[in-house]
């Protein structure tokens, strides 16, 4: 790892706004939104300010695993702020009723927009830094969160730097299939079409004992808590299961990390080798389930409805608070009836139907999702009129082809890191990194020196 010293965040509290859109419900009530900042690497009343606009979970998680921000601060003397996302972490406007119905109703894309655009404008008044230019920067839903605030407030953020954002997928563009193929295709790519064939043989014999109510044999093959009892319980073992080899998916970097759990180095190719490894099919698919669930090998068992929660992203919400938030967005602006086959992936046939999506999200949270609704709001596609946004994807990231992959103008710029995870290019760097991934943070620093210089000028000229 880099043993620079790791820059000194401050934990502090922004008084936000609590409804920006309707003034008579909630008046202008406010809500304690957590940000960290650090001014370690500032050029005071100049320097540019890098603001992570944070995304579904604790901002510590994301500041902690994005260390490409703050080395690029030193480079180029900015003040870094993250800011956590509301109704996550510890930004919850109501408190532990942050939940209830109609409480919730609170949780848009469009609610976190103007909280980052109100905490910019507000801070940098605060602390003297008016003509400082604002880089944003976010990965996964958090890369999407920038795109959108250049798109939205361009008089505020002067470009954004967009990692792993799957944009087009999550507006419901795009087939249904394509996530889980990705994923497959992800975990094959360390032993060709072997790990596909061993898993879908474990598949069979799950499908096999199944019908015949053997369930001891599967508590016993997967070290469950409880024995399974009924088509339920199979449906939630295949769904966590299919969760771990997601998980894996996503974070295969070069080497071990704790974000979003614990992974060892390469985890794909770890997971390929324990189900290969294994003399029993079952077996196997637990322990290589187990890289996931049991990274410290503390658990004596799994519980099925524990470690996994099924919800209506079938890409998983995670567990606690933060899941409830995303099961939310997911109900409502944030698209994704994504599933699995069979037939182009390897996993057991599990449909998501848009149907399916609004009989949950209507029983769940009492709300009949918008089909459509992101791509209304923030341009879909149809990009080729803004400017000043950097498309970062890498190639074993099954989210990738859920965003854009092709540069649309000299200033709508697509970086394909062909080496790289989920959002690899964000965290600091490792001796391990790849080429690819070394290539695409120096192309991305460039530009935005670029932006800031830009911008800066603008500024000074008053326009």
């Amino acid at each position: 790892s880099n043993t620079d010293p790791k820059p000194q965040f401050k934990e502090k509290y922004f008084p936000q706004i609590m409804d920006h859109f309707n003034f008579n419900s909630m008046g202008n009530g406010t809500y304690e939104q957590r940000y960290l900042i650090t001014d370690e690497y500032w050029k005071k009343g100049s320097g540019p300010i890098f603001f992570y606009t944070g995304n579904e979970g604790d901002i510590w998680e994301f500041a902690l695993n994005s260390g490409f921000i703050t080395e690029l601060a030193a480079q180029q003397r900015a003040l870094v702020i993250f800011a956590e996302h509301r109704y996550y972490g510890k930004s919850l406007p109501f408190g532990q009723d942050s939940f209830n119905i109609p409480e919730v109703g609170l949780l848009t894309v469009e609610q976190a927009l103007a909280d980052y655009a109100i905490m910019i404008t507000e801070l940098k008044q605060q602390l003297g830094a008016s003509a400082c230019p604002v880089i944003v920067f976010g990965g996964s839903y958090g890369g999407m969160l920038s795109v959108y605030m250049r798109l939205r407030y361009p008089n505020i953020v002067a470009g954004a730097l967009a990692a792993s954002a799957p944009i087009l997928s999550t507006a419901g563009m795009g087939e249904s299939k394509q996530f889980f193929q990705d994923v497959t295709s992800v975990v094959c790519h360390c032993k060709s079409t072997v790990i596909f064939h061993h898993y879908s043989n474990a598949r069979r014999l799950l499908l096999h004992v199944c019908p015949t109510s053997d369930y001891g044999r599967i508590q016993s093959a997967f070290s469950l808590c409880k024995t399974p009892s009924s088509y339920k319980d199979i449906h939630q073992l295949n769904g966590l299961l299919r969760n771990a080899f997601t998980l894996m998916a996503m974070l295969d970097y070069p080497y071990s990390t704790h974000f979003m759990g614990s992974m060892p180095a390469n985890p794909v190719k770890v997971a390929c080798d324990t189900m290969l490894g294994g003399a029993d099919l079952l077996h196997a698919l637990k322990d290589t389930a187990g890289i996931v669930y049991n990274s410290t090998g503390d658990l004596t068992c799994f519980d099925l409805y524990t470690l996994y929660v099924e919800c209506a992203d079938p890409t998983g919400c995670g567990l606690g608070f933060n899941s409830l938030a995303w099961d939310y967005q997911a109900c409502t602006e944030i698209e994704m009836c994504y599933e699995s086959n069979n037939v182009s992936d390897m996993f057991p046939l599990m449909p998501f139907t848009e149907k399916q999506r609004e009989q949950y999200c209507s029983k769940r949270w009492g709300v009949i999702p918008r089909p459509g609704w992101l791509k209304t709001q923030f341009w879909g596609d149809a990009l080729s009129t803004a400017s000043n946004i950097i498309f970062s994807n890498g190639d074993l990231d099954p989210w990738a082809n859920g965003g854009v992959r092709k540069s649309l103008s000299s200033s709508l710029i697509a970086i394909n890191i062909s080496e790289g995870a989920h959002h690899l290019d964000l965290r600091e760097a490792n001796d391990a990194d790849p080429a690819s991934v070394i290539k695409a943070r120096k192309m991305e620093s460039d530009t935005i020196a670029q932006w800031v210089k830009m911008e800066r000028k603008c500024l000074q000229r008053g326009f």
